[in-house]
């Protein structure tokens, strides 16, 4: 994780507030003018007091009481109001930046992600982008209502004199930047290390469920128990220390607060004392600066409750930093297909080599079949060509064009990739395979299914084509799941069709139907095949050997 200063992460925050501009500024005009209503109640009913005791000002007591009605109405309507933009603000602001997480994510798929903690990721894109809510909804505008306020009231203390306006500056000061500083500064590590904790946690329990039977079968439970409420114990630690700490900021923001009321009497009756004041600059200004610490008390208790927030905006802001393995092409002449060709190709992942200086010449209708060792780079050489990664040397080539300078979407549109295990999304069976051509028609789909040999079987479950399948598809079987993932192969109809183990959990007769649609498909079709099984490679027209490269 990329470290950032909160007051970076803070800068990259606001720069997305941009398109709401009008929206926070009505929602700041509205906090200033609430709190100063407010703050003026008190003040108000200490001049009326000081009215009913002889003292002059320019109104009568009833006009003082109609301005105290009219005050206290104004700031319940006042404070709806900004509560109302603000969080308007937050979650119009949610929604943009889970849009931009999602378009990350899908540019750095699959190389990117490929190893990575689902769970984490889940945790990163629901719970750390929510807690973003606070920064928005609870933190800029109260940060300038707090300084505009804080700036009237320095200067309506002031006007009685100047060390008064003075004193109030350095408790606004005091408590609205000095305490949140410093209490930031002592729990931001904590905040990083709970966000971080809290996401692997996540992915241990999602990696826990999806393993269930298992653990059950060999009997683990505990185990794992063990190791889940030992990460839980850690993340309570993290916990306690930044609960801790608000406790001792808020004890610390409240001691101050009396402390600061006290120094403005003992100022305000010693200048009393040497008639530098009358009994009204004694009163309103200690009255004053009592009740108008609201704004500033909200930003000393920001100074803790902002931890999490910005250690869930810095996770957010790595994904959004993240640069993609491959980036997406654009802008080039379309090209239609005509063979493909590996030139040279040399690839590793990070240190581990796993193909080295493969040539394969792929005729166009053709089959070809690949063969060799597990783990000797056969469905990486079909990665490389549906471009999820990029060569480090050599060249794959499309139509004697290089993979690099064709557009990905129509890259996308010529290949179509069956990977040895089918996603299926939680919804209809229709829906899943309309993921390949959303367009398709209802006799396509039959079609592409017939060639799958999955018809039959989808006539029989209840609701057809429209019967929805689990999460992740654990409603069917494997060999179910790997049929709906050729069914789609066939629906997407792409000229260059990249097979990895396309057969691996289907039964003789199953397999024998599929093999025969791919062979007929070969007029139209070129046909990339990795397997295991001699019946598979028996419709392939040439074989292609990949010797492994990995160091044991």
């Amino acid at each position: 994780m990329k470290q950032r200063s909160n007051l970076n992460i803070c800068v990259r925050l606001l720069a997305l507030v941009k398109p709401l501009t009008g929206h926070m500024l009505l929602a700041i005009l509205l906090g200033v003018l609430g709190h100063l209503a407010a703050t003026f109640i008190t003040i108000l009913g200490g001049a009326a007091i000081l009215t009913l005791l002889g003292f002059h000002f320019p109104f009568s007591l009833k006009t003082f009481l109609i301005f105290l009605v009219v005050f206290a109405i104004l700031r319940g309507v006042l404070h709806y109001g900004e509560q109302a933009f603000n969080h308007y603000i937050a979650f119009s602001l949610l929604a943009l930046i889970r849009d931009k997480v999602f378009r990350s994510l899908r540019k750095l798929c699959p190389a990117k992600l490929e190893g990575k903690e689902k769970g984490n990721l889940i945790s990163i894109i629901t719970s750390d982008i929510e807690l973003l809510e606070v920064f928005y909804a609870h933190t800029i505008s109260p940060i300038v209502i707090a300084l505009l306020t804080s700036l009237i009231m320095i200067i309506f203390i002031g006007q009685f004199h100047p060390s008064l306006g003075i004193l109030a500056a350095i408790a606004y000061i005091t408590i609205g930047i000095i305490i949140p500083f410093i209490a930031s500064k002592l729990t931001s590590k904590a905040g990083i290390a709970f966000r971080t904790k809290s996401g692997q946690l996540s992915s241990f329990v999602l990696d826990n469920l999806r393993g269930l039977p298992e653990i059950l079968q060999y009997n683990s439970g505990e185990k794992r128990l063990k190791e889940m409420n030992a990460q839980t114990d850690e993340l309570s630690k993290d916990e306690e220390h930044i609960k801790k700490s608000i406790g001792i900021n808020s004890a610390l923001t409240q001691s101050m607060i009396l402390l600061f009321d006290i120094t403005m009497l003992i100022l305000a009756f010693h200048l009393y004392i040497f008639q530098s004041v009358d009994l009204v600059g004694l009163v309103i200004p200690v009255i004053a600066l009592m009740s108008s610490f609201g704004p500033v008390i909200a930003l000393a208790n920001l100074g803790s409750t902002l931890t999490n927030t910005f250690a869930a905006g810095n996770r957010v802001l790595d994904i959004l930093d993240d640069v993609p393995v491959v980036e997406e092409l654009s802008g080039n002449a379309e090209i239609n297909f005509h063979g493909a060709k590996a030139d040279h190709v040399n690839f590793s992942y990070d240190e581990e080599q796993i193909l080295s200086d493969v040539s394969i010449d792929i005729p166009e209708n053709t089959i070809l079949g690949i063969v060799g060792k597990s783990g000797c780079g056969k469905s990486t050489l079909l990665k490389l060509l549906m471009r999820f990664w990029d060569t480090d040397q050599g060249e794959i080539l499309l139509s004697d064009t290089n993979i690099k300078n064709i557009n990905t979407s129509n890259l996308r549109n010529m290949e179509s990739f069956v990977t040895q295990e089918t996603h299926l999304f939680h919804d209809s069976i229709k829906n899943n395979l309309l993921i390949a051509k959303p367009d398709a028609t209802d006799e396509e789909i039959i079609t592409a299914c017939k060639k799958a040999s999955v018809h039959d079987f989808i006539l029989k479950l209840p609701n057809g084509y429209d019967t929805p399948v689990g999460e992740l598809g654990d409603t069917l079987s494997g060999g179910e799941r790997q049929r709906l993932g050729l069914a789609r192969a066939f629906l997407h109809n792409a000229p260059f069709l990249l097979l990895d183990e396309p057969t691996s959990n289907l039964d003789s007769l199953n397999e024998a139907v599929i093999l025969k649609s791919i062979y007929e498909e070969r007029k139209d079709k070129t046909v990339v095949l990795v397997s295991h099984r001699e019946s598979t490679m028996k419709i392939a027209e040439k074989i292609y050997r990949v010797e492994s490269e990995r160091k044991s």
